[in-house]
């Protein structure tokens, strides 16, 4: 996307300016909100300056300003108070660990999907409760969209052109959620250093959802945790896992009570990261001759249980893509 942001009349048709967007190459095939000048300086009103660079998206080494920025979260329905934490994930991608290059132009499905943490959550009304991966939720559709456009309009991640995959997923389109809070654990952002009170943002390379169920009658840890260990494992298994040097981390989402069931019986974070950091049973094969026994993570603390959804016993297994992706987590960006 260049510097110049193609802004449309105030009075085009609805139906003129998706057919100009499409021809701009900028849609991901849903119908896009039309980017109007009176939208755009809704969005950027009050903000600094548009031209103020947050760093370079690759594959295509697009820039990420906070005036492209604010245009794709038009383009998505975004609200102007949700402008930081897109641009703030954006950004966030930009860190070597991220390895923006790969996830956007892999052949494998991987996808941005942002996880929205702090007080921020409620004030937004980010869903962190019940269907929080479905629809129903405008933040989360939204905040999700406005990304995945960035990745496709300023990164260049568009299909046959960056973005190779040979299946995608639809977490493509949008892939954002809240994390919960629980006495239990710390959250996400707490475990690597920063305040409860920080309104924080978490991007992570994902390549699909697995839902997974405890065994039995849940009323232990072993029997929550088991299922979990088992997906984990079962991706290494049928991924390239067993021929990289290094293990991902590993990532799932735990309703809160699965998590109460955890606590009652005294686990706290650092025993069941242990639990099942100890939990590898190889099946496949790092060569010819050797099973792959190394354990699920790189270190014990690379086990993360995310704290959030709404009523039941569903958790689930979020992988992150296996060429090789570390979550990144940044503070909110104030703009």
């Amino acid at each position: 996307m260049s510097e110049e942001l193609p802004l449309l009349p105030e009075d085009i048709s609805w139906e003129e300016a998706q057919a100009q967007l499409e021809a701009l190459d900028l849609s991901d095939g849903l119908p896009l909100v039309p980017p109007t000048m009176s939208r755009y300086e809704a969005m950027v009103s009050g903000r600094g300056s548009l031209d103020e660079s947050f760093g370079y998206l690759m594959p295509l080494m697009g820039n990420l300003t906070l005036g492209t920025a604010a245009y794709n979260c038009v383009l998505a329905g975004c609200r102007p108070e949700e402008l930081p934490v897109v641009l703030t994930a954006a950004e966030a991608c930009t860190a070597e660990e991220f390895n923006l290059l790969g996830v956007l132009s892999t052949t494998g499905t991987p996808t941005v999907a942002v996880c929205v943490h702090g007080p921020i959550v409620d004030e937004l009304g980010i869903n962190a409760g019940g269907n929080i991966l479905g629809p129903g939720n405008r933040a989360n559709a939204c905040i999700g969209r406005a990304v995945s456009l960035i990745m496709r309009n300023v990164a260049g991640a568009r299909p046959g052109v960056a973005d190779m995959a040979t299946m995608g997923q639809p977490g493509k389109y949008t892939f954002c959620f809240g994390e919960g809070t629980h006495s239990g654990f710390p959250s996400l952002p707490e475990r690597k250093g920063y305040d409860a009170s920080d309104n924080c943002v978490t991007v992570l390379g994902v390549s699909g959802t697995a839902e997974v169920l405890p065994t039995g009658t849940s009323d232990t840890p072993e029997r929550v945790l088991e299922p979990i260990a088992a997906a984990m494992n079962s991706n290494i298994d049928v991924t390239s896992l067993t021929r990289k040097p290094e293990r991902n981390e590993q990532v799932f989402l735990m309703p809160p009570e699965m998590a109460d069931i955890l606590a009652n019986h005294g686990w706290d974070l650092a025993r069941v990261q242990a639990y099942l950091q100890g939990s590898r049973r190889a099946y496949g094969y790092a060569d010819d001759n050797e099973p792959d026994d190394r354990p699920l993570a790189p270190t014990t603390e690379d086990i993360h249980p995310i704290i959030t959804g709404g009523v039941g016993i569903k958790m689930t297994h979020i992988p992150l893509w296996a060429g090789g992706s570390r979550m990144v987590t940044r503070k909110l960006r104030e703009i």
